[in-house]
C-alpha cells in the first residue's frame, strides 16, 4: 500500500483499515495472520509494561533532565481532572520519559514519538473496557498509516522536523482511535489528516541533542492533538484535504525547515539561552 486512497479502497474489500493492513502484512511475508497478531500482541505488551515503568517517580535519565514527571500527572485528582486526556498524557509521558531513561519501548513510529499511541489507546482501553484484540486491530490501522507517511514523506525529524515523528505518530493513533470507537474507515483518514495538519511545521530541536527536551513534553501534545482529530471525525466533520495531499505538504514544509530546526540542536528550544549557555 502506497497512498491512503489505496489504503481506503482495501478497507472497503476486507471490512476495516485494521483488517486490510493485516492482510497486507501477510501477502508481503507470506505467513499466516495468526503470527502477525502474536507479534501484534507482543508488541502491545511492551508497550503496556513501558507506560507502566514511566511512572515511577524515582526515574531520571542521565542526563538528569527528564524522569519522574509522569508520576506527577498519574495521581487521583490530576488524571481525573481532564478524563480520558488525561490519563493518555500520562501514559504518553510516562513512556517518553522511560524511553529517555533507556527502557524498552516500541517505537511507534518512533523512539522520539512512542508515547503518543499507545497513550491512547491504553488510556482508552482503561476507561471504556475495549480488548487488547480491539487494541491490536487499531494498532495495525495505526502501522498502515505510519508506513504511508514513511513512504510519501518521512518519519525522520532529521529530515522532516519533529512534525514527522509526533505529527506521524499523532495522525497514527487519531486513526486507531476512531477505528477503536467504531468509526468509518473514511473516519479514520479524516482524523490522520486533521491530526497531521495540525502539527505541521512542528520543529526538531533536541536540548544537547538528547531525545528528552521538548521531545517529551511533545508526546503530551501530540497525544491531545489526536484525541481532538479523532472527536471531530467522529462527529462526522470531514477535512477539506485528502490525507494524501496533507501528508505530501508535510513533506513540502519539513523540506524547507532550515537545517537549525531539522535535529542538529542549533535552534529552536535547544538554542534557548537557559540551555545552552549563552549570556
Amino acid at each position: 500500500m502506497q497512498t491512503i486512497a489505496e489504503f481506503l479502497r482495501n478497507a472497503a474489500k476486507y471490512g476495516d483499515l485494521g483488517k486490510a493492513a493485516l492482510r497486507w502484512q501477510a501477502k508481503e511475508e507470506g505467513c499466516d495472520e495468526s503470527i502477525l497478531m502474536a507479534r501484534m500482541h507482543d508488541r502491545l505488551s511492551v508497550m503496556r509494561d513501558s507506560a507502566k515503568a514511566g511512572l515511577s517517580p524515582t526515574l531520571r535519565s542521565v542526563s538528569g533532565m527528564v524522569g519522574g514527571q509522569a508520576a506527577k500527572m498519574f495521581v487521583p485528582e490530576e488524571i481525573n481532572r481532564f478524563g480520558l486526556l488525561g490519563k493518555a498524557g500520562a501514559y504518553a509521558m510516562s513512556i517518553a520519559e522511560y524511553n529517555a531513561c533507556m527502557g524498552k519501548i516500541v517505537a511507534a513510529p518512533t523512539a522520539g514519538s512512542c508515547g503518543i499511541l499507545p497513550g491512547a489507546l491504553l488510556a482508552a482501553q482503561e476507561q471504556d473496557g475495549f480488548t487488547d484484540d480491539d487494541l491490536v486491530m487499531a494498532l495495525f490501522t495505526a502501522a498502515g498509516i505510519g508506513r504511508i507517511i514513511a513512504l510519501q514523506a518521512t518519519i525522520s525529524g532529521a529530515e522532516g522536523g519533529c512534525q514527522a515523528e509526533c505529527g506521524a505518530a499523532a495522525a497514527m493513533a487519531a486513526a486507531a482511535l476512531v477505528q477503536l470507537y467504531g468509526g468509518t474507515p473514511e473516519a479514520s483518514t479524516h482524523a490522520s489528516a486533521f491530526a497531521l495538519m495540525n502539527m505541521l511545521g512542528l520543529v526538531c530541536d533536541p536540548v544537547h541533542g538528547l531525545v528528552e527536551v521538548p521531545c517529551v513534553y511533545r508526546n503530551v501534545g501530540g497525544v491531545s492533538q489526536a484525541l481532538s482529530a479523532a472527536q471531530m471525525a467522529l462527529s462526522g466533520v470531514k477535512s477539506p484535504i485528502p490525507c494524501d495531499e496533507v501528508i505530501l505538504a508535510m513533506k513540502d514544509v519539513g523540506d524547507a525547515l532550515p537545517a537549525s530546526l531539522r535535529e542538529t540542536g542549533e535552534g529552536g528550544c535547544a538554542a534557548c539561552r537557559s540551555v545552552c549557555g549563552k549570556k
